[in-house]
Parts: C-alpha cells; sequence; structure tokens
C-alpha cells in the first residue's frame, strides 16, 4: 500500500469515526465539524498528491512538506487556543456554580436555626449534629 492510499484510507476512518461518536454523543457538533473538514482535506491530499504542489507553488513556498507541516502547526495552535477558551469559560461555570451552592447552604442553615429548638424533636438535633460534623467544612 502506497503512503498515499494509507493516507486516505485513514482519513476515511477518522471520518467513521467520528460520525461514532457524534452518534454517541461523545464529541460536539463544533468540534466534529473541524476534524471531519480537517480530515478531508488531508484525504484529498492523499488523492490527489499534485494538489500539495500547485498549492505550493500558489502559495510560494520551496517544497510542500513545508507548507504542510506549517499548515499543521496553525491548525494545532487555532485548536489549542479554542480548547483553552472552552476550559476558561468551564472553570468560570464551575466557580459561579461553587459559589451559588455555599450561598444556598447558608441560607439553609440560617432558615433551620430561625426555626429554633421547639420545632425540632431530640431525635433530629442528634441527627443534625452528626450530619454537621461529617458534612466537612463549609464554603
Amino acid at each position: 500500500m502506497t503512503g498515499y492510499a494509507l493516507a486516505v484510507t485513514l482519513c476515511l476512518l477518522v471520518v467513521a469515526l467520528l460520525f461514532a461518536l457524534l452518534r454517541r454523543r461523545r464529541i460536539r457538533e463544533k468540534y466534529a465539524a473541524l476534524w471531519v473538514i480537517l480530515a478531508i482535506a488531508v484525504g484529498l491530499l492523499g488523492a490527489f498528491p499534485r494538489l500539495a504542489f500547485w498549492l505550493s507553488d500558489v502559495v510560494g513556498v520551496q517544497a510542500p512538506v513545508n507548507l504542510l507541516f506549517a499548515t499543521a502547526f496553525v491548525v494545532l495552535l487555532a485548536v489549542c487556543i479554542q480548547i483553552s477558551s472552552e476550559v476558561s469559560s468551564l472553570e468560570e461555570q464551575t466557580r459561579t456554580l461553587a459559589e451559588e451552592i455555599a450561598l444556598l447552604r447558608l441560607e439553609v442553615r440560617q432558615s433551620t436555626e430561625l426555626a429554633g429548638p421547639a420545632e425540632q424533636t431530640p431525635s433530629t438535633d442528634a441527627a443534625s449534629a452528626d450530619s454537621t460534623t461529617t458534612d466537612g467544612p463549609s464554603a
């Protein structure tokens, strides 16, 4: 099997894997679209190797391999920046949710303290004392 046929075969396998991941909801559409486009582009270069030479002539790069490495570097850099953006957003959401949970816990504690010991039975007092010691530190 030639290198070009191997590239086309691997691209087809990657596209099939991406669609399987999409069906199982293991990857979101916005991420899968980028990878499908990238796999199709590599598949086209594998199926039509003269396309790489033509593109390198158009861009003004001496060797098609240099164009391929530069393009791969830019694509990977874009993916890293996009993933960093998503992680930052998720960290902010996690912090906000943790703060909201802490505030809700505080409200629950204050409302049970305001209810007073008259409404609680001795068995619930012991149970609540046990739960406060096993909950760990509060936020």
